[in-house]
């Protein structure tokens, strides 16, 4: 049976780990991403190579009323959505003091992590629970919202983004209650340190942390590790378990004295 995932921030980072895992797992595969057509044929031929479908479109999720038009435009190129992976993000336009955090950071936080994300969980969600009724009653579906370990743990210097991740994990809360009637599991994930281009700019700071046992296992995450955690999910690993907070960040939740 072929399945359908969307990655939202699929063509790099953590996205694109997330794409490639699902791929391997025999998804199909509709990503969304800022980058152009060229920038995004590394990962759309990486899940070539998997057998797998992609399919790609440059969108940012801030734009929000193209939503319904574009989850039907994904619908007759690969089928219907089994699993939206909400992944896109974005960080705090400048680190600083909470006192200092200036509104086009804090707008453009609220517009992408939250605003975007809810309102495409939403326009997925009604066109799952549309599929037709001659569809495969066996279909398992999932929505898997990338958060990350600020939504508890805080960082002083992006206060925005810490706040939007975690606002995104009450919004997760909230879809598993709502949708657990319609067979559609949902599921936060925490990554913790994973080495991308956004962790870029505060290498030393988390190589430190690492270094002096702030990280159990101490290593940098990496996007094949958030990829194959959601994959499990999409697979059903988890089926009877919806709501859960996954951390994925070598133990770096875990409170000591």
């Amino acid at each position: 049976m072929s399945r359908t995932a969307l990655v939202t921030g699929g063509a790099r980072g953590i996205g694109r780990g997330v794409a490639i895992a699902l791929a391997d797992a025999g998804f199909d595969i509709a990503m969304l991403g800022l980058e152009t057509l060229a920038e995004s044929e590394t990962v759309v031929e990486a899940v070539k190579r998997h057998g797998q479908r992609a399919f790609y479109l440059q969108h940012d999720i801030a734009q929000i009323e193209t939503f319904p038009a574009l989850v039907e435009e994904i619908q007759s190129a690969l089928g219907p959505v089994d699993c939206l992976v909400n992944n896109a993000g974005v960080s705090s336009l400048r680190r600083s003091d909470l006192l200092d955090v200036a509104t086009d950071s804090f707008d453009r936080s609220v517009a992408v992590n939250l605003r975007g994300t809810f309102f495409l969980t939403q326009a997925v969600a009604r066109h799952m629970i549309a599929t037709p009724a001659s569809a495969p009653q066996s279909r398992y579906r999932t929505i898997v919202t990338i958060t990350s370990a600020n939504a508890e743990i805080i960082g002083p210097d992006r206060a925005d983004y810490c706040m939007t991740k975690a606002a995104l994990a009450m919004m997760s809360k909230l879809f598993a209650a709502r949708l657990a009637a319609e067979n559609i599991y949902v599921s936060e994930l925490r990554p913790g340190i994973i080495r991308t281009e956004m962790t870029l700019p505060a290498t030393e700071k988390y190589e430190r942390l690492i270094e002096t046992g702030g990280v159990p296992i101490a290593r940098w995450g990496t996007p094949d590790d958030v990829g194959t955690t959601v994959a499990a999910l999409a697979e059903g690993k988890l089926p009877f378990s919806t709501g859960e907070v996954i951390n994925v960040g070598g133990g770096l939740h875990l409170h000591r004295l």
